[in-house]
């Protein structure tokens, strides 16, 4: 297992227990440059009352402000469960270099979707390399927990 890739994806799961502790879907991301994050996000869609608040755009926008610039090819997304359509979209008119999730979404992921409905056309754009299921289990246990403990 890629020690890196874990660590950034602990940072993710910090960024998600954030969330939950606002009463949030669970879900955080990490956008990391040269080994140093340089935007984080977590869901806000309640707090903002926002649809489109999801972890990977707050953080998107972050990193669009701190580097001045709209594009990411250089730059990896960590988040803690795989994308939503829309996220998938971002993503792709970002140019980001990498993405690395955690858990799968076959329900909502912009990839399982995508994949399933298209016979593997990629939401993303070309150059953008994937990683998957980095400390999924850890991922996908806090979103379970959150919402058992909303029943």
């Amino acid at each position: 297992m890629d020690k890196k890739a874990e660590y950034f994806m602990q940072q993710a799961l910090k960024e998600a227990q954030k969330a939950w502790d606002a009463n949030e879907v669970p879900i955080g991301a990490v956008i990391v440059m040269q080994d140093k994050i340089i935007a984080r996000g977590f869901n806000q869609v309640e707090t903002l009352n926002d649809a489109t608040a999801h972890a990977e755009i707050i953080a998107l926008t972050s990193a669009f402000n701190f580097l001045g610039a709209k594009y990411l090819p250089d730059a990896t997304l960590y988040v803690t469960i795989e994308p939503c359509t829309m996220c998938c979209g971002a993503l792709y008119w970002s140019k980001i270099g990498k993405l690395v999730y955690g858990s799968s979404d076959p329900k909502h992921g912009g990839l399982s979707l995508l994949n399933s409905a298209t016979k593997n056309i990629n939401p993303l754009h070309p150059k953008t390399e994937i990683v998957k299921d980095i400390l999924a289990s850890e991922c996908v246990i806090l979103l379970k927990e959150f919402f058992k403990s909303k029943r």
